[in-house]
């Protein structure tokens, strides 16, 4: 059954990658070095850094992990830090050394930090002073011997670094005491590193790039092994999808999305550094007033984000005064691109919000919509080169065309496993597949459309509800900004739907909702509560954590 249905399964992109293109990612970035080396590579805060400059400060920084603090090949380094410039030059200084690059949300707590850095064995840190208390708590707690810690204006020119810092510390007050007495300067790092000798390491295809953790939604947090083949073939895929839009040497992306989060490190980093495109990267996106003002400063040609940055950015006052004539992409990802947004976005901007689907175990792409799509379709678009997927129901049986199953993965992207756990290895692979979670269905010319996400189903009265639909149904509402849909334990429908609502007008009322949403949805699939709230809880990258609203609610 499995072969007569991948037999007719509709055709996808016709290009296949070849995932040994480049050994590792070290010649990636050497051939972006050298065919590009006095081009502009990264932007932050009116700073620029070439792709010679990189070369340089990321080899020093090798240099001096390998020969001052004597760390060896395979070795774990954790890097907690936002879109900065010093960001880059750490991670490529990492991969360059031949050693693993552990990234890390630097908004974790103490406790969740303990956790990575603990069950990573990460040796060595690298982390902004802004998160030197965070660190200064579970340190002892730890194997981390080393500490390079950098401020947040440590790449600036001499005097715009001096007052950024004493603002970020005396003025705004983000930076809390803490005490961390061996820890060395990054800025002495480089310095340091400049003076040594650098050793290429001979690192195959198959040895581990980054240890990326999940978000830990469904229990503790695991480090994916992605090697560094996983991330070259996800690259090229992505290449090979995008790339006839992207004109080498010519693009300038715009990565609001942190680079420790995956889909930025690959789509945002990896392959627009193989354009040797500029990238200009937004350190707080929060920040919209800032960002906007960014935006109108350069000519970009690309942008990345999640669906509740768009939808923030698309209701800014300043947003239609951007220049959007450049504009070629926009890739929606880590969350389901919502209707409305799309619409509006493609209204103001005149480009499609495409949407991309991954998760962090594929490094992290699977599928994407068409770039030249011309309208929004709810369609998560087709697998991605050399990629294969299947649908499987409850009995384990693959089902064809229009049927809802899970979606299963199989191709160059996919992990390794998660780190030193093998058992959940194993929980998440199906003969050689990759377990999603996810809830999907294919149309008849090859189109993917994520229903929900397993663990998020709403099941009333026998009846499955998406909370991604109803999501979409009430967006439509011109009063709605943000809404999130859970299940909630009823003594009889088994479950019903509760929405939680971020109002743009504050004269919206639940009985105009629920009457939006009876024009719109089945009856069973209305919302019976409607909460309003100021904000929603959200994940570092922006996605709306319906986990934390059904804990609230448990807790009441």
């Amino acid at each position: 059954m499995e072969k007569h249905w991948l037999a007719s399964y509709p055709s996808q992109v016709e290009a296949e990658i070849n995932p040994d293109q480049y050994q590792n990612l070290l010649e990636l970035f050497e051939h972006s070095y050298r065919d590009y080396a006095d081009q502009v590579a990264f932007i932050n805060m009116g700073a620029v850094l070439t792709y010679r400059r990189v070369e340089e400060q990321s080899r020093a920084f090798a240099a001096y992990l390998q020969n001052d603090l004597k760390l060896r090949q395979g070795d774990r380094v954790a890097l907690m830090m936002p879109n900065l410039l010093q960001y880059p030059i750490a991670l490529m200084g990492i991969l360059r050394a031949g050693m693993v690059a552990v990234n890390v949300n630097p908004l974790y707590t103490p406790r969740e930090l303990k956790h990575q850095l603990n069950d990573s064995g990460a040796v060595a840190i690298v982390a902004v002073t802004n998160f030197g208390l965070s660190l200064q708590k579970v340190i002892h707690e730890t194997a981390v011997k080393h500490v390079i810690l950098t401020k947040i204006g440590d790449q600036l020119s001499g005097p715009k670094r001096t007052i950024v810092n004493f603002v970020v510390k005396y003025v705004k007050k983000m930076v809390p005491k803490y005490h961390l007495p061996h820890a060395v300067s990054m800025r002495k790092v480089l310095a340091k590193g400049q003076t040594m000798q650098y050793i290429k390491p001979n690192i195959k295809g198959d040895d581990i790039a980054f240890l990326q953790y999940t978000g830990g939604t469904t229990g503790v947090a695991k480090g994916a092994m992605l090697s560094h083949r996983n991330l070259v073939a996800n690259m090229l895929q992505a290449d090979a999808f995008f790339g006839p839009l992207l004109e080498q040497g010519k693009e300038l992306v715009v990565t609001p999305l942190p680079l420790y989060h995956v889909f930025a490190n690959t789509v945002n980093l990896l392959l627009f550094m193989k354009k040797g495109a500029q990238n200009l990267l937004i350190t707080n996106p929060r920040d919209l007033d800032n960002f906007i003002g960014e935006l109108k400063q350069y000519p970009f040609t690309a942008i990345t984000g999640v669906n509740t940055l768009f939808n923030a950015m698309i209701n800014h006052p300043e947003f239609n005064n951007v220049d959007f004539s450049h504009l070629k992409l926009t890739v929606g990802g880590g969350m389901a691109v919502q209707r409305a947004v799309a619409e509006k976005w493609q209204k103001i901007t005149g480009v499609a919000l495409v949407e991309g689907y991954g998760l962090t175990e594929c490094s992290p792409v699977v599928a994407a919509g068409r770039y030249n799509q011309t309208e929004y379709n709810g369609s998560i678009g087709l697998p991605f080169p050399s990629t294969d997927i299947r649908l499987v129901n409850d009995a384990g049986e693959v089902v064809g065309i229009d049927e809802i199953g899970e979606l299963q993965v199989r191709g160059p992207q996919v992990m390794q496993g998660y780190w030193e756990r093998p058992e959940e290895t194993e929980k998440t692979f199906d003969d050689g597949w990759l377990c999603t979670g996810d809830i999907a269905r294919i149309d008849s010319d090859g189109y993917l459309y994520i229903v929900d996400r397993k663990k998020d189903m709403i099941l009333v009265s026998g009846f499955n509800v998406y909370p991604n639909e109803v999501e979409d149904a009430i967006a439509l509402h011109d009063k709605v900004l943000e809404v999130a849909a859970v299940g909630l334990p009823h003594e009889v429908s088994g479950e019903i739907v509760k929405v939680y609502v971020v109002a743009k007008d504050p004269s919206l009322t639940d009985k105009e909702l629920i009457a939006h949403c009876r024009k719109h949805l089945t009856g069973y699939k209305v919302p019976k509560l409607v909460e309003f709230r100021d904000e929603l809880p959200k994940s570092n990258v922006g996605k709306i954590l319906r986990r934390v609203l059904r804990e609230q609610e448990e807790a009441k």
